[in-house]
């Protein structure tokens, strides 16, 4: 079945229709909080779970690579059984890991919890779909801005509340508090969301599921590992072969099946593939900010530049670039009724290159670094709102979840990727303090220039992208709304 949107009414006037987009939102900033509560515990779990700080590692590893691999298969799933089904089977599996974590303090239980909560990464594109099926055009554009937004919202409010909870009480405490929060979700989705039924039958392409597994976790594996051991080690160099091999004859069969993973016809139209590019790039350009805040600030006042800031004090830090994405995604939406999202995608992104030029002009003064990082933070919500509604607008509607888990699947790949570059940067440039080796000013200012370079790619991707760059109200006029599928062929 395929339907451009919902009618109007499918909400109703009930107490649950109007806290549908609110519930959602909520699932959202959950996830987020429960990707970065584990943050401020890293230094100290090799401690805590008598394992080495590598093994620890791998408390962040396994939810990046179970989450890659997961938000593309369950936006199919979404798309195939139920979205509400699905949202409500990955907000429950989350739980299930937060409550596997409060109860152990083994690490290889707390690995296989990390990996379980990494489905929680396909909470936001599910969503979405769901807002596009059940909310009017009116509505829209202002719904998934917001659910874009709650990536960043949640992470801001999730550093310095972990910190202050592994600072004042025991670390299972934290675990209990998400474990309770995820609950709350599941019974709320369950309450508050009607299932859509806009669907996308057929039989669910497990080998193209199980062969995506493999090449991501290969690629991804060799990303976030290779600075640990060696881009030129056997182990790294194998993984990205394999990771070659195995996503090309992927692609290849992709191509060939009557009901795929992916649909990879759709996904190399240059309105959808030029909108994953720009995610892609965004992502990376994104995740640098945060990743060299923290450890700037937290940088001991011996290197002339560092601050000496606390994890609570480095948390409260980056809480302003959270309030500003809350009250930012609003604008977003008009920017994008008016000029199209493209407009602001590429508007997003320049923003983003600005805020990093901030950070080169000055790093040592606490109120800059706040300044710039909310910069940064304010053209992440403009870019991150944006893309959906280019996702969204050029797909079928019963294609909306896979489209968008794809998308989200390009964030978290660049993430990966910034990861792996800044820390080569930052491995490069370093100077001893106290007989330990630190980061050098000068290292953090080249990770803000190649991270500042990659948000002006972006931004010229996004000025690449075919079509859309109006109002939607002018194409309405123009020729009346047009079917999703047909919207999808321009460019082909």
């Amino acid at each position: 079945m395929d339907q451009q949107g919902p009618i109007p009414e499918r909400l109703g006037v009930g107490p649950r229709a109007r806290l549908t987009v609110p519930v959602l939102a909520m699932c959202g900033m959950l996830m987020a909080v429960m990707q970065t509560v584990v943050v401020p515990l890293l230094p100290d779990l090799p401690r805590l779970t008598h394992s080495s700080p590598g093994a620890v590692s791998w408390m962040v590893t396994a939810t990046l690579l179970s989450g890659a691999v997961l938000t593309p298969v369950l936006g199919r799933a979404g798309d195939m059984y139920g979205k509400r089904k699905v949202l409500t089977a990955s907000l429950a599996l989350m739980t299930v890991g937060s409550v596997m974590c409060a109860l152990s303090s083994d690490i290889t239980v707390l690995i296989a919890a990390r990996a379980l909560q990494g489905a929680a990464a396909s909470v936001v594109p599910l969503s979405i779909s769901i807002l596009r099926d059940e909310l009017p055009p009116a509505r829209r554009g202002s719904a998934v801005a917001m659910m874009s937004s709650t990536v960043g919202i949640g992470a801001a409010l999730g550093l310095p509340l972990a910190a202050m909870v592994v600072q004042y009480a025991d670390w299972h405490t934290m675990f209990w508090m998400t474990s309770a929060l995820g609950a709350l979700g599941v019974a709320a989705v369950s309450w508050a969301v009607r299932e859509s039924p806009v669907r996308q039958p057929g039989r669910f392409d497990i080998a193209g599921a199980l062969g995506l597994a493999v090449g991501l976790v290969s690629l991804l594996l060799g990303v976030s590992q290779g600075g640990q051991w060696g881009w030129a080690s056997p182990r790294v160099l194998g993984l990205f072969l394999v990771s070659v091999a195995v996503l090309a004859l992927w692609w290849w069969r992709q191509l060939r099946t009557e009901e795929p993973l992916v649909d990879l016809r759709l996904v190399t139209r240059p309105r959808v593939g030029l909108s994953h590019v720009a995610a892609l790039l965004t992502g990376f350009a994104f995740y640098a900010n945060s990743l060299v805040t923290a450890q700037l600030v937290q940088a001991p006042k011996a290197t002339g530049y560092g601050l000496g800031l606390s994890i609570v004090a480095t948390g409260l830090c980056l809480l302003p670039g959270g309030v500003t994405m809350l009250l930012f995604s609003p604008l977003s939406a008009r920017i994008s009724a008016s000029r199209g999202p493209r407009v602001t995608l590429a508007l997003g992104a320049a923003v983003i290159a600005c805020g990093y030029a901030v950070r080169i002009a000055d790093s040592r003064d606490l109120w800059m670094v706040v300044l710039g990082a909310t910069v940064v933070s304010t053209g992440t919500t403009l870019a991150y709102s944006a893309l959906p509604t280019l996702i969204l607008r050029a797909v079928p509607a019963e294609q909306t979840a896979s489209a968008n888990g794809v998308n989200v699947l390009m964030r978290t790949i660049g993430q990966a990727t910034s990861s792996a570059a800044v820390a080569a940067v930052l491995v490069h440039h370093t100077s001893l303090v106290g007989g330990a080796p630190v980061p050098t000013l000068h290292g953090y200012l080249l990770a803000f220039a190649m991270a500042g370079a990659v948000a002006l790619a972006a931004c010229a991707a996004a000025l690449t992208i075919p079509g859309d760059s109006g109002p939607e109200g002018s194409r309405r006029a123009k020729g009346g709304t047009r079917d999703a599928r047909d919207e999808a062929m321009e460019g082909a």
